[in-house]
């Protein structure tokens, strides 16, 4: 009651809130305005029932007749000063609408529209998810739909576009209104004379309402055809949280509405919706025109040069001081344009970045590294035709021939990892986790596959027996057959156009298209956990030695003599099961198993499980150099850690600095701590040669 005059203005017609206002208290509604927004000769004064009403007077002052609103009211403001009316002008902030394409005020306007009644559509769609006949993914996301649904308003179906499915309303001279599919079908239905002028209705349907009837419009409907039958319901899904109201309610309101089962039962459209997150850019804002942050797809399967994307960016911009702001940002983030990525680069990014319904921040590093990633798996696969191609892969066997086939520890391993990585890929799948699935293909088709396996067949086909090349060319082509269908999903291109090739060389692969075969299942009769742990002890073997030619600076190509504690009698068996294998990919000129008794010289050492690897040192590095340069590492390190520690004690920089960079800095000072520890450990080892 304290602000302005203590008197509240309401006018029904011309402000939303009015509008509720005017509706509860069965107020008149006093239009004064034109649909250019300008004042009218006459106002038109209504009942909230929308019929017109003579309890107002219609008349407008004349000198205000076809005025454009804001030039009316600076005039009625200036009138009241003349007429000594006005006492006092105060700024108050106020919410208003403004258009996103015309960007002018948004004034609201009494017009006739279209609704349909929705709570009793939403009773039945709200208890399909109680129920679970329906089910959100992630579960949290119900909360949106039920907020929504339980205290749901008529909905508004009509809209003032230029395209879209149009009203099927007709109406007469004397405002009657007739519904009907076409005019000829309500001329008869009504018996209208041809003498009767119609006029169907301007306005279009809301997209929303021709898209709540998707599941069943697009299979035949109203027709019980075979699509509906077979198709309908469906089973998943994928949308985004922000459409959960305008889209996922509204088609399992109208479908429940229109599709029963035999036994009377309203149909669910499907049976589950998962929702995604929003793909954000690098900030995590939202992507948007007016930003100039939006990343067209195209773009980034395709490339774009940097003039033809600050064109397409900014060349239809109707505001020159947005699209110079755009452009600048744009030729700051894309100096050299966007290079081509590739469909399947793309499609293993978004899949990979993919948790479920959080938010994606784009970023250009990831597509890159799973670009590479596509390229690993290409010239995989040159390797292995290579290979295979025009070779005996005992695809002529018969299956007992190939059970006693002379398969090597890795070639077994290859397989029971394949079957662990299917396994975790379909129960990805099966769980929604669409990033957890990218992460089992790259986890196994980069670092088992490429990383591992392939250099595990090299000594094999190499230096090994027909029969052991033989059974190795199998699994190689084999594995790479089944694992270019498990990756298919993520990777349709690269897995088809690899596959056409690998076709061929598998016995009892048929079908024109990678497509049409079956997604690779848990098959426990080719997984052997034994076989698992001994590779995984190799690998452990092979990376130690290469970890210390990199601490001790030892050439790769330099060969080593190398010994080795066995802790037990499994070890010893897996280094004589390997022998060749450890000796190739470690580079190793001996390799000697001692007992655990034994005396050895100087040597730098690592744990492989429980046995322990000894190089000795003696000879084979410049001792005095290496010296040199550990007291050189051991210095700067000493440097970096002074330095860390001093920016640290500085208690306005801990009180200043926000808290991540703080941790990063005693995250990176502890370190530098152990690097030392190493660096002197070293040192030791070393000068007691």
């Amino acid at each position: 009651m304290e602000k302005g005059t203590g008197c509240v203005k309401i006018t029904p017609a011309h402000d939303f809130n009015d509008y509720e206002v005017g509706k509860r208290n069965n107020l008149p509604m006093i239009n004064i305005l034109t649909f250019n927004a300008d004042i009218r000769d006459a106002a038109e004064v209504f009942t909230t029932n929308g019929e017109a009403s003579d309890v107002y007077s219609t008349e407008l002052p004349a000198k205000y007749h076809g005025m454009e609103r804001f030039a009316a009211r600076k005039a009625i403001v200036a009138e009241f000063e003349e007429l000594g009316l006005l006492d006092e002008i105060k700024d108050h902030d106020l919410t208003v609408p403004y258009g996103d394409r015309g960007g002018v005020v948004i004034e609201p306007m009494l017009t006739d529209q279209w609704y349909v009644r929705a709570a009793p559509l939403a009773e039945p769609a709200v208890k399909a998810v109680e129920d679970g006949e329906i089910q959100f993914v992630p579960k949290q996301y119900e909360n949106m739909y039920f907020s929504w649904m339980r205290d749901i308003q008529d909905w508004c179906i009509s809209r003032q576009l230029w395209w879209g499915h149009r009203i099927p309303a007709w109406y007469d001279n004397d405002g009657n209104v007739y519904v009907g599919r076409t005019e000829e079908e309500v001329r008869a239905n009504n018996n209208l004379a041809p003498v009767v002028v119609l006029r169907q209705d301007d306005d279009v349907l809301d997209t929303w309402f021709s898209s709540a009837l998707w599941t069943f419009g697009t299979q035949g409907w109203p027709e019980q055809t075979e699509d509906l039958k077979t198709f309908h319901p469906s089973d998943v899904l994928v949308t985004g949280f922000d459409i959960i109201f305008f889209w996922v309610a509204r088609m399992i309101m109208m479908t429940m509405h229109f599709n029963k089962d035999e036994n009377g039962k309203a149909q669910v459209p499907f049976k589950t919706v998962y929702v995604t997150g929003l793909i954000r850019d690098e900030n995590g804002d939202k992507m948007s025109k007016s930003k100039g942050n939006v990343l067209d797809p195209i773009d980034m399967i395709d490339g774009i040069d940097l003039e033809s994307l600050v064109e397409k960016r900014c060349g239809n911009m109707m505001q020159p001081q947005l699209a110079k702001k755009i452009e600048k940002n744009t030729r700051k983030t894309f100096e050299n344009g966007i290079e081509p990525y590739g469909t399947d680069a793309l499609r293993f990014t978004l899949a990979a970045m993919a948790s479920t319904g959080r938010d994606i921040n784009w970023d250009m590093k990831r597509l890159e590294g799973y670009r590479n990633f596509c390229n690993k798996l290409w010239n995989a696969s040159r390797y292995v035709l290579m290979n295979t191609e025009e070779h005996d892969c005992g695809m002529s066997l018969s299956a007992e021939e190939r059970a006693n086939m002379e398969f090597s520890l890795a070639d077994k391993w290859i397989e029971s990892q394949f079957e662990l990585a299917a396994k975790e890929f379909n129960a990805h799948l099966d769980n929604y986790r669409l990033d957890m699935a990218a992460n089992t293909l790259y986890e196994f088709i980069w670092n088992q596959f490429c990383d591992w396996y392939l250099e595990l067949t090299k000594p094999v086909l190499w230096k090994g027996t027909e029969a052991q090349q033989q059974a190795t060319r199998y699994m190689l082509i084999t594995v790479l057959e089944k694992t270019l269908r498990l990756a298919h999903p993520v990777l349709p291109y690269i897995t088809e156009s690899i596959w056409q090739s690998v076709k061929p060389l598998v016995d009892g692969v048929e079908g024109e298209t990678i497509m049409t075969q079956a997604l690779p299942q848990f098959n426990e009769e080719n997984f052997n956990a034994e076989i698992v742990e001994d590779i995984e002890w190799v690998k452990t073997f092979i990376t130690a030695i290469r970890n210390l030619r990199a601490e001790y600076d030892i050439a790769p190509s330099k060969g080593l003599e190398v010994m080795i504690k066995v802790a037990d009698e499994k070890d010893a068996a897996r280094i004589e099961a390997n022998k060749v294998v450890l000796n190739s990919l470690a580079k190793l000129d001996s390799l000697t198993v001692l007992a655990q008794d034994a005396e050895t010289p100087a040597c730098a050492t690592k744990l492989v499980g429980k046995s322990e690897l000894m190089i000795p040192m003696a000879g084979l590095i410049d001792k005095d150099a290496e010296l040199a340069r550990l007291d050189g590492e051991i210095k700067k390190t000493h440097g970096e850690i002074k330095r860390i520690e001093g920016k640290l004690g500085n208690e306005g920089f801990v009180a200043k600095a926000p808290e991540a960079v703080v941790a990063k800095e005693r995250e990176k000072l502890e370190g530098y701590k152990e690097t030392l520890v190493k660096l002197e450990e070293q040192k030791t080892t070393i000068a007691a040669l």
